[in-house]
Parts: structure tokens; C-alpha cells; sequence
């Protein structure tokens, strides 16, 4: 007889979902189910309002991201006012982002997809959370992570007016400049960010590395797939987190398509499912053929471990020194590990530490011409940034009062929705079989899915606006034995 398994909620991650496993008569797994049933309709309540209100809406989608939407809405109201903004504006901007990413990327790390490699998989699960780590690594560990993030987190409050939901972009620029007093506080912060960042990869290496168990779970196959990969490049194809062209490689690795964001609509388009309110990213070029990877597949992915696919290095060299090391391990580019994202991750936490050093260490930055006055018509603005999750567009169509008659969002979850849906269900098949479903084993479902870091309540929309979800149930003959609808 078919058995169902539901995990529900999920844990350890931003929003709310569900998983649903359908078992066959031998106890193998059928089937699997990756769902959201939430639903934020921000694309449609942006409607009539006044567009440069937009970079302080578009934040309250959640409060997890809410400045990586406010640094996309930010540029696309540049584009759509044609206000460039001075060099000063745009690294303080840049700043605001790296920090941004700094301290999500570590509470990631610590909080949510860490605690299954530094307490382990299977642990009892009252352990797999931040108290677990603390008890492994140490007290003051625990204290170094707790304060590193509140001294980054300040530069995001100082400069961005809150550290959720930040108020500063502009039209054509910023609202609050750099003091040099300011400078060097900050480039101390970074100074302090590099020196953590350094110390976490060499936690990963040591707890996770250099564990076989862990390090074949890596390289096996059960947590992998062959995709296309998207991410922002600058010029030399490097990482570029704020600014850039979009970049999208084959499964083998080949530069496949490159464009400025302003063009993501002749190359990406949307899909729903009746089973979900997340809408589905994939490749025009290539089509849609189903949860399946591989060339002739139009999934794509984005996040840390696919915007380092798709670049040929680091911007900065100690995060380009871990680049290399990490390839060299699982085997060369481009790394279809899906548990290599939080490698890829941590090496993004230097990185940005890194840039943060840079962009501060740049006395321009003090500049206090900080904003272009906008004077243009406003018609239509696009733009895009990678946000900790993957890549985020931002597009905005008004009237010539600056009304906004339509919105789309293409947020970073999005890109990986289907992805993820693929990783829950080979996970789950290559988890569970003869009818072992153990609590532990369900959480190893759970970590493939965690190590997008996904963020449901922001990739949550409804194509035709409305908001019916039907689940059609299935028996093992693949007929349909029951359908549940909530109107």
C-alpha cells in the first residue's frame, strides 16, 4: 500500500513550506513534493503608488532581505528617472550590500545550514540549531559570531537608517554621506571581517573538510546536479555582487548567454505549478522539459556556489586563494555540488569582508556629492542585483507622473525554485528506501534544501491572482485517488 510522509513545517529557513514524500508498495520513494503555501502579493499592491515610494515597500517583503530589495530598487528607480548616481552614492551603496551579505551569509552559516555539519545530520534535533554549534565550537566562538555581525550590521544602520528595512537609496543616489571619523570606524569593522571570515572557513575546513563522512556526502551523488548556472560578473568576469552583466553558463561549464540585466526578459520566463504559489524560473532559449537537469534542461541555478561557477575568479585575492582550493577539492569547474554551496558561501563571506576593505579604504567615498537630482520623464526602470539567495530583478513600468501602473519581481528563490524541487526529491530517494523513514533521515531531505538558504515568503506569487491551491494526490499506478483544494 502507498504510504505519504509529510515533513511540515520545513525548518531552519526563511518562510513556510512543506514537503510531501509519496511512498511506493516496496516503501521507495515515488515521488516527492517541495511546497509553499503562502502567498505576498507585493508585484500587485505596488500598483498606484508613487514609484520613488518603491525602495521602502519592496523591503517589507520580508525581513530577512530587505536590502537586497532595497539596493534592486534603488537602481531600478536610477534607470527609470535616468539618474546616475555619483561614485561616492554607488559605493556607498556597494558597502551597504556587502555588509548586507557579510552578515547574512555567517548567520546562514552558524544558524541554519552549518549546525547539520558542526552538530551532525542525524543528531537529536533539540541540538541542530545555534546552541548545538555553541556547544561544539566553544562559548567564545559563539561570542565572536554574535558580535561580529552586530559590528557589521552597524555600518548597514548608520549608513542604510535601520538595519531591516534600510530607507536610504534614492532616485540618483544616496540619502546619508561618509564622515571620514566614519571611514576609519568602518575600515576597522572590515579589518575585524576579514580576520572572521578567515576563521570560519577554517572552522569548515576542520569540522567538514576533513571529515570523510562529511566530504563524501559532498562529492556523492545524492546532493547533485548537472544545470545552468546564473550570476553577476564585472568585466573580467569575476564576482561582482552590486554591479554588472549577467552571466549564464552551460552544465559544462561554457559561457552559454551574458546580457545587462535591463535584457532578463528575453531570456528568462515564469512558470506555475498547481501545487505551489512559488513561480518557477527557466532558460527561454532552452524551454521548459520538466524537474529534470542536464543541457537539454532550462533549469538553471544561482546563489553562491553558481555565481562562482560562472565567473573565471575572486575580485579580491584571499577569497580568490579559497576559490581555487575549493575547486581543486570537488574536482574542478564548475562543481555540480549541491552541498558545495556553503563552501561557496563562506568564500563569499570573505570576499565581501574583503570588498567592505576596499571600498572604505577609498577616500572617495567621503565625497559628499552623493546624488543626482533626477530631471527625466519616468517610463520604465530595470535593474538587478545578486542578493544573498541568487540573482534579483527589479522592473517598474509608471506613468509620466511616476505612478507605478506594473511591477515584476524576480526574486533570487525563484531562479532555484526548481532546482530545490529536484534536490528534495533525489535526496529523499536516495535516502529513504524499503520503508526506513527515520527523523534523522528526513532532516538529511531537509539539507537539501537548506543549502540554498532559500527565502520562501519573498519568491511567493500568484500568476493569474489568485490564490487556489489544489493538490492532486496519486496513487502507485499513477492514477488520481483524491484532490483537496483550498479556495
Amino acid at each position: 500500500m502507498a504510504r505519504r510522509v509529510t515533513i511540515d513545517p520545513i525548518t531552519r529557513l526563511e518562510g513556510h513550506g512543506k514537503i510531501d514524500i509519496f511512498l511506493n508498495g516496496e516503501g521507495n520513494v515515488e515521488r516527492a513534493y517541495f511546497q509553499v503555501p503562502e502567498l505576498r502579493g507585493f508585484e500587485k499592491f505596488c500598483e498606484g503608488r508613487l514609484a520613488e515610494e518603491l525602495a521602502r515597500i519592496t523591503p517589507r517583503i520580508c525581513g530577512v532581505c530587505p536590502t537586497a530589495h532595497h539596493m534592486a530598487s534603488g537602481k531600478a528607480l536610477d534607470d527609470l528617472y535616468k539618474a546616475e548616481p555619483p561614485p561616492a552614492a554607488k559605493k556607498i551603496r556597494e558597502l551597504i550590500n556587502s555588509a548586507f551579505i557579510f552578515e547574512d551569509h555567517v548567520f546562514h552559516f552558524f544558524f541554519l545550514g552549518g549546525p547539520d555539519f558542526i552538530v551532525g545530520p542525524q543528531a537529536d534535533k533539540c541540538k541542530r540549531n545555534i546552541l548545538g554549534v555553541i556547544e561544539r565550537v566553544g562559548l567564545e566562538s559563539g561570542k565572536r559570531v554574535m558580535e561580529i555581525r552586530r559590528k557589521v550590521r552597524s555600518i548597514i544602520e548608520r549608513q542604510g537608517g535601520r538595519v531591516i528595512h534600510p530607507v536610504c537609496n534614492l532616485p540618483g543616489g544616496v540619502s546619508k554621506g561618509i564622515s571620514e571619523e566614519e571611514r576609519k570606524e568602518y575600515l576597522q569593522i572590515s579589518d575585524q571581517a576579514v580576520e572572521f571570515a578567515l576563521f570560519t572557513l577554517n572552522t569548515f575546513g576542520k569540522v567538514v573538510l576533513e571529515e570523510k563522512k562529511y566530504l563524501d556526502l559532498i562529492l556523492g551523488d545524492i546532493y547533485r546536479h548537472q544545470t545552468y548556472y546564473m550570476g553577476m560578473v564585472d568585466k573580467e568576469n569575476r564576482v561582482n555582487l552590486y554591479d554588472g552583466e549577467i552571466r549564464i553558463t552551460a552544465p559544462d561549464g561554457k559561457e552559454f548567454l551574458k546580457f545587462p540585466p535591463r535584457d532578463y526578459i528575453k531570456h528568462l520566463r515564469e512558470r506555475i505549478e498547481e501545487w505551489s504559489y512559488v513561480k518557477f524560473l527557466y532558460l527561454k532559449e532552452i524551454g521548459w522539459k520538466g524537474f529534470t537537469d542536464g543541457a537539454e534542461s532550462g533549469i538553471y541555478r544561482v546563489a553562491p556556489l553558481a555565481r562562482l561557477n560562472v565567473a573565471e575568479g575572486m575580485a579580491t585575492p584571499l577569497a580568490q586563494k579559497e576559490y581555487e582550493r575549493m575547486y581543486e577539492t570537488l574536482g574542478g569547474k564548475p562543481a555540480h555540488n549541491t552541498l558545495g554551496y556553503h563552501w561557496a558561501r563562506l568564500i563569499e563571506v570573505l570576499y565581501t569582508a574583503e570588498r567592505m576593505r576596499e571600498l572604505v579604504s577609498d577616500p572617495e567615498i567621503t565625497d559628499g556629492y552623493i546624488r543626482n537630482i533626477p530631471e527625466e520623464e519616468p517610463s520604465e526602470g530595470i535593474a538587478a542585483v545578486e542578493a544573498p539567495r541568487g540573482t534579483l530583478y527589479h522592473h517598474y513600468k509608471t506613468d509620466s507622473r511616476g505612478v507605478v501602473t506594473w511591477v515584476n519581481l524576480l526574486v533570487a528563490t525563484q531562479n532555484n525554485a526548481a532546482a530545490i524541487c529536484m534536490s528534495i526529491e533525489k535526496a529523499a530517494r536516495g535516502m529513504i528506501k524499503g520503508g526506513d523513514v527515520s527523523e534523522g533521515l528526513l532532516n538529511m531531505v531537509e539539507m537539501a534544501f537548506r543549502a540554498y538558504d532559500p527565502c520562501l515568503a519573498c519568491a511567493t506569487h500568484s500568476q493569474p491572482g489568485k490564490m487556489p491551491l489544489i493538490v492532486s494526490i496519486y496513487n502507485e499506478e499513477k492514477r488520481k485517488i483524491m484532490e483537496i483544494k483550498r479556495d
